[in-house]
């Protein structure tokens, strides 16, 4: 298969998968010197720890990846402080958790005080819209590892998120059948990955889209904090079977859900613009758009489908463009794009689907 985009411009997401199979291939044999307290195996969007027999312990770590390159080329920080917390806290509260609180390090080439309150600006807005605090974190100041674009703006962020679930309450996706109606949480666009290929597209952060907005204006748009969403979700009486954060490898991640099941996404939600350009200017096939790229869904939710007028109804409360965008199939490990006649497994990416299946 010829080299795809996103690999030419620096990020080949096969090999990163191998990478994380070979870290998580030695972590797992940690001897801890008593039995282990988890919970779930890996591969969840969060990992969950048994404090006592009652209650879990939910932890996620992660960036914001090339966004910050964005921020400095502009000189814009106030922003990305919110993916930073957004990228941690919705993968909490996909296993059923209600995130706490959030620890950021924040790794800078100087300690400018300006560029440091903008930063936490995006930190307290991005922690107020998921209902945590920030009790502590991490500033290091590294100027022979970190060069900012331009220097010395340069600087690196990424978060620890913790958060608590009752272990009888831990949503895996294990209930999730067949059948099952999956609903669509809108983007605000681009969000915290395939920011790579994005820039190498669309080189021109001042260049001013029809929106009027700018290419940096709509690469930097924060990523949609949907923890307030879920959880109303998860203490309703609705029979919800599954949350999907919606990142790298696009919908895809639909398929990190346990039940050994496929879904059918015949009704995808629309994608903003920023995509159909990013696609016009780089050449980039549709099949890798829809792996590297949430196109438009940031976040799913599996319902039975009994409940999915009510939980569309909830779900747009908080996130209008709320739908019911496909259902779950007995194609175990198969996501299905009929619209665009693909069809994707996880570690394979997105290809043509049969003629049979489309």
């Amino acid at each position: 298969m010829p080299e795809g985009a996103y690999a030419q411009a620096g990020v080949d997401q096969g090999a990163a998968g191998r990478g994380v199979a070979a870290l998580v291939e030695v972590l797992r044999g940690i001897d801890p010197g008593r039995e282990s307290r988890a919970a779930l195996a890996s591969g969840h969007y969060a990992s969950v720890l048994r404090l006592d027999e009652r209650t879990g312990l939910a932890l996620s770590c992660d960036g914001v990846g090339t966004k910050v390159l964005v921020a400095e080329q502009l000189g814009r920080f106030d922003t990305v402080g919110v993916d930073c917390v957004a990228m941690n806290a919705n993968d909490v509260v996909c296993v059923g958790a209600e995130p706490l609180a959030v620890l950021d390090y924040l790794a800078v080439e100087e300690p400018d005080p300006a560029r440091l309150a903008a930063l936490a600006e995006g930190l307290k807005r991005g922690a107020e819209q998921a209902g945590v605090e920030i009790p502590g974190g991490e500033l290091a100041v590294m100027p022979e590892l970190i060069r900012g674009h331009p220097s010395p703006r340069g600087f690196d962020l990424l978060g620890f998120c913790v958060g608590v679930v009752p272990l009888d309450s831990v949503v895996t996706g294990a209930a999730i059948e067949p059948g099952d109606a999956v609903i669509g949480l809108p983007s605000s666009g681009i969000h915290s990955n395939g920011l790579t290929l994005a820039r190498r597209a669309l080189p021109d952060l001042l260049e001013t889209l029809p929106d009027g907005r700018t290419v940096g204006e709509t690469l930097l748009e924060p990523t949609v904090i949907y923890v307030r969403a879920a959880l109303e979700l998860l203490r309703s009486e609705l029979d919800l079977r599954g949350l999907a954060h919606i990142t790298g490898e696009g919908l895809l991640n639909l398929l990190r859900l346990e039940a050994a099941v496929g879904y059918r996404i015949d009704a995808p939600l629309p994608d903003p613009p920023v995509f159909d350009l990013i696609a016009e200017r780089a050449g980039v096939e549709e099949s890798e758009m829809w792996e590297v790229f949430n196109m438009g869904c940031g976040f799913c939710c599996v319902v039975a489908p009994s409940d999915a007028e009510s939980a569309v109804a909830l779900a747009e409360r908080h996130h209008p463009g709320a739908a019911v965008i496909g259902r779950v199939t007995d194609r175990a490990g198969v996501v299905e794009l009929p619209a665009a006649g693909l069809e994707g497994r996880r570690g394979e990416g997105f290809r043509p689907a049969p003629t049979a299946n489309r």
